[in-house]
């Protein structure tokens, strides 16, 4: 599926050490990209302060390194799944001088263990609130660093990464209210001159959602900045969001035709604008592992990925391959 694409843009996949044991051939086959879905996470890779546990990271900066892959470096600064530690000391909260030591000596030890694998990296992740009237979410590195932290974090990143492509993340970027926001602090932070290559559409969409418009308007508006778009974490829902129902015990063929017509239309949108777009990256494999096995709702099963359980193409791995203009 990568070389489909090549005139256009890399197709990268999530993987962990589970997936890289399970699905090696159909990664090795499809992808030209490969992110770690958690084993570069602050809490899983410097759970404790002196602990380093690269072990699910190596295994995968080691399969890129073997296939010749890029990785994509996920991610370095985030509200969630970073260890109490890095904000304490001597029983309180720490300083913003220690705070900022403990990024740059994390930084420091990422880039000395990937930095020749990893080309691109989640500097800060999710720093822009969800709540109408708020700007950027309450969190320790807000509390402590104050307004400044997302700067920081970058001109950090480019000091350490030099030769790395840097990227802010986040979900729900097509949403207007909340594309608004990020589009604030993104030019905001670009009028000074801090070092932002591109944004991460983290592209947690559904059967429903987004239409081509939406989509491409999108990559427009922030491709008008300077900045490269990336979609980092693509998978297609067979539920709306706000649906909890658990009544699917396997996608009908039905659900199967309207999720091939959502991604071939995403898919079309993003060919049709990959003059904006480098790299797109499926969150997942397939659908015998995938995040939305619990969320929103523990237990219910989806299929959102382009492969299913058996690792069979779907009738979305052909619609996206069409939507290349390639054969599958």
């Amino acid at each position: 599926m990568n070389g489909v694409f090549s005139e256009h843009f890399t197709i990268g996949g999530a993987v962990n050490s589970s997936t890289v044991l399970g699905s090696r051939e159909l990664i090795v086959k499809h992808f030209g990209s490969l992110t770690a879905e958690n084993e570069m996470k602050p809490m899983v890779i410097h759970p404790r302060m002196g602990s380093w546990i690269p072990y699910g990271a190596d295994e995968i900066a080691n399969l890129a390194r073997e296939h010749g892959m890029g990785m994509r470096g996920h991610t370095l600064v985030w509200h969630q799944q970073t260890p109490g530690w890095f904000f304490s000391s001597m029983g309180a909260q720490a300083s913003p001088e220690v705070l900022l030591e403990r990024l740059e000596d994390h930084f420091t030890r990422m880039q000395d263990r990937y930095g020749d694998v990893v080309y691109a990296w989640d500097v800060v992740n999710e720093a822009i609130s969800d709540a109408p009237g708020e700007f950027l979410r309450p969190s320790p590195y807000l509390e402590i660093l104050g307004e400044d932290y997302i700067e920081e974090a970058f001109r950090l990143a480019k000091r350490i990464m030099p030769d790395a492509k840097l990227y802010y993340n986040d979900y729900s970027v097509l949403d207007p209210a909340k594309q608004d926001k990020i589009y604030t602090l993104l030019s905001g932070l670009l009028e000074k001159g801090v070092p932002i290559d591109g944004i991460g559409f983290q592209g947690h969409w559904n059967i429903y959602f987004p239409d081509s418009r939406t989509l491409e308007r999108g990559i427009q508006r922030f491709a008008a900045l300077g900045l490269d778009v990336q979609i980092t974490e693509l998978d297609v829902s067979v539920y709306r969001h706000e649906d909890r129902a658990t009544r699917l015990k396997e996608p009908t063929p039905e659900i199967l035709e309207l999720q091939a017509d959502r991604y071939r239309e995403i898919f079309q949108t993003l060919v049709n604008n990959s003059q904006y777009v480098s790299n797109v990256t499926f969150w997942g494999v397939a659908d015998d592992k995938t995040w939305l096995d619990n969320f929103p709702v523990s237990g219910r099963k989806n299929w959102p990925l382009l492969f299913a359980e058996d690792h069979s193409p779907k009738p979305a791995y052909y619609a996206v391959v069409e939507a290349a203009g390639g054969n599958p």
